[in-house]
Parts: C-alpha cells; sequence; structure tokens
C-alpha cells in the first residue's frame, strides 16, 4: 500500500536542501544512508514524513527534504547529450500544444529531458534514437522520475530519423537534431492534418534552413523564438535583476501541417 500523498515513502526520488541551498538527490530506501560532509541521514528517519520536513543529519546539519520538480531533476540527472533545458520544455509544450493522449515522435531522445515534459503532459511518445547509450540512459532517467507506470505510454526505437517514420497519423513531431530539415519530407507524411513540427536548433542557420524547407502548400503558420530567462534579485530595499541570466540555448520553430488539397 503506497504512502498518503505529500508523504514520503520507500522508493521516492527525493531532494535534500542544505541551508545554503546545495541539493542533493536519492531514492529512499529502507535501511539506506544519505552521506554529505555534514554527516549522514538515515533514509528510515525519513520514509514517513511529509514532504517538506526538515530532519538533522548525524552531525545536526539541517535539509529539507522534498520531492524534485522535473526541473530539478533535469540538472541533477545522470546525461550523456546536452539536455533541453526546463527554460525551454515548457514553451515546448505550448508550442507544440501537448495534452492528454497525443502521440508524439520524438527525435532524438538524448539523455530523457523532452521525454519526460511529454509524459507529465499525458502524450504517448515513441522516441528515434541513433545511440544505444543514449536510449539506455534516456529509459532509465524517465523510468527514476516517473516510475514504470509510463512504460505503456513510452517506447525507444534504435533508428535514424533522417531515413524515415513509420508512424502514421501522429499528432505531433518534435525535434532535437543538427538538421532537422532531412525530417520534413518525412513528418509531413507522418504527421495528420492540423498536426504540428517543432524543431529545436541551438544555431540561427539551422533555423533558415529548416524554415526554407517547409512548403508553403504543406505547412502554414511557422513561427520562431527564443526564450531567456532573467532571474531577480529581491531582498528589500535591494531590488534589481540578477548580474547574470540564461539567455540563448536554442531556437524554437514550429509549424502546422495543412490538409491536402480536396
Amino acid at each position: 500500500m503506497s504512502a498518503p500523498r505529500g508523504v514520503l515513502d520507500a522508493g521516492d526520488l527525493v531532494q535534500f536542501l542544505d541551508p545554503k541551498g546545495r541539493r542533493y538527490q536519492a531514492t529512499l530506501r529502507p535501511g539506506g544512508q544519505f552521506h554529505t560532509q555534514s554527516g549522514f541521514v538515515e533514509h528510515d528517519d525519513v520514509i514517513g514524513l511529509s514532504d517538506g520536513a526538515t530532519v538533522r543529519s548525524s552531525r545536526g546539519q539541517s535539509f529539507v527534504v522534498l520531492r524534485p520538480t522535473l526541473a530539478d531533476f533535469v540538472f541533477k540527472m545522470p546525461r550523456g547529450a546536452q539536455v533541453i533545458y526546463p527554460k525551454d520544455l515548457g514553451p515546448i509544450l505550448l508550442l507544440a500544444d501537448v495534452g492528454p493522449g497525443d502521440r508524439v515522435l520524438e527525435s532524438g531522445v538524448g539523455s530523457g529531458a523532452l521525454s519526460m515534459a511529454l509524459l507529465r503532459s499525458g502524450a504517448d511518445v515513441v522516441g528515434y534514437e541513433v545511440r544505444e547509450d543514449f536510449a539506455e540512459r534516456a529509459r532509465a532517467n524517465v523510468e527514476r522520475f516517473l516510475g514504470d507506470s509510463v512504460g505503456d505510454r513510452y517506447r525507444v526505437e534504435l533508428r535514424d530519423t533522417y531515413d524515415g517514420i513509420d508512424e502514421r497519423d501522429l499528432d505531433r513531431v518534435v525535434l532535437d537534431l543538427p538538421e532537422p530539415w532531412r525530417v520534413v519530407p518525412h513528418a509531413a507524411t507522418a504527421l495528420r492534418p492540423g498536426g504540428i513540427l517543432l524543431a529545436y536548433t541551438p544555431s540561427i542557420v539551422q533555423v533558415v534552413q529548416f524554415r526554407e524547407s517547409l512548403e508553403p502548400a504543406t505547412f502554414t503558420q511557422v513561427e520562431t523564438i527564443e526564450v531567456l530567462h532573467r532571474s531577480w534579485h529581491v531582498e528589500p530595499p535591494s531590488v534589481r535583476p540578477d548580474h547574470r541570466m540564461v539567455a540563448h540555448t536554442g531556437f524554437l520553430t514550429v509549424a502546422r501541417r495543412l490538409a491536402e488539397p480536396g
């Protein structure tokens, strides 16, 4: 029987937050221990506490224990490929209008950050990935954060999207590839009318070539944006933008597939 909502249980992924804001993640196991230079915390002392409780280590160091958000996990998870950062994950879900039951093709899956965002939105996701190590890491990260309950909605195939897409009547195609323009003809066939194609590209040169590949007779409502993330220092009477910001990471280009002429 699982613990009540908001109560930490064995098998939960949790985040220990120290007074300096440093974050450490661990999966709770009966008899397990969380170790830092400030001592250790018995997992058994955490299991059964409320999400957001405070515990103390063997050396008296206090830690707040919380279930990590998706953004927290993306920054800490094992990775091989460069991940799509949280500041772009949210806009991707909105621009691609991803919702429950949508059939989505994702290529490539990298370390699984976008896969988790799509699955959390309720989509059924098929991932194409050319590297087996990336595919395995994505599967492992997805299972660690979302559990095995999403297994029936997530499938990763070792294959090259440039060679074609087998799926048909897809609602969305989301690309994180060096040459997304090579996928456009395949996406045009795989997407249902009204479906959405989205490409994440680091370089504006990639954006230009991708947009030039979108035939006006097949795709419409083409838009490109980038998302800049600036935090603020708020400790009255000092209120100002932080000196550093997360600026360019990638461009998001979106287009909608038209129906065939009647």
